[in-house]
């Protein structure tokens, strides 16, 4: 499912305009984005967790020259799924 038609789908279920929706789905994103810079996190209940987290400097070695090389730290964001979740998805979706 894309963008649009993820839009489409839940302006249609909450019986507003595309628009409407779209601006809604932009605001969440950017307030989303905002708490990931503060370095927090988000967590939907019954959904999951999205959390910033730092992966530490480490070194790597070229297969191709056999160089070794020193990755700088940075900060990835991961994503824990809801235990209720996770055992739908295990069933197959099915409850």
């Amino acid at each position: 499912m894309n963008n649009k038609q993820f839009v489409s789908e839940l302006a249609r279920r909450m019986e507003y305009t595309t628009q409407d929706t779209q601006k809604m789905v932009y605001n969440l994103i950017d307030a989303m984005t905002d708490t990931f810079q503060e370095g927090n996190t988000v967590a939907v209940q019954g959904f999951g967790t999205f959390e910033v987290k730092k992966k530490m400097e480490r070194i790597m070695v070229n297969p191709t020259t056999g160089q070794r090389m020193l990755v700088p730290p940075k900060l990835i964001l991961s994503f824990k799924i809801s235990p209720s979740w996770k055992d739908k998805l295990k069933n197959g979706g099915n409850e």
